[in-house]
């Protein structure tokens, strides 16, 4: 499948200070978002704790967590973010997709929100 961003912010959970804002990729593959630490941190995220995750080449890394309000195409959530290294691209995970009632449309490859979140 192609190539989907979407602009995103994230904000501190109480939302006292201005968003981190930036084209996160979307990442059916990724389970939790993942920003640049010194960004998480310049918008008050508290590291939380720990986690080991596989990266797509195979490696094994454990990242450090928070918990923020992810605010993107007018819906907002709380979430789990990874503190990631300085240069990485922003990822937003499916769990942020699923919890707002988002999918990725195949053929269009933009995010499209369902008309009802299913709970079956």
């Amino acid at each position: 499948m192609g190539v989907t961003h979407v602009t995103t912010q994230v904000f501190d959970l109480m939302k006292t200070n201005e968003p981190f804002e930036a084209e996160f990729l979307v990442d059916t593959g990724s389970i939790d978002c993942m920003a640049p630490a010194k960004q998480l941190e310049k918008v008050g995220i508290k590291k939380e704790m720990k986690s080991v995750y596989e990266l797509a080449n195979g490696d094994v890394v454990e990242y450090e967590l928070g918990f923020a309000r992810i605010v993107f195409m007018g819906q907002e959530t709380v979430s789990q973010i990874i503190f990631g290294p300085e240069k990485v691209e922003p990822i937003l995970g499916v769990v942020v997709l699923e919890n707002l009632g988002f999918v990725v449309d195949p053929v269009s490859k933009q995010l499209k929100r369902l008309a009802a979140k299913p709970l079956k």
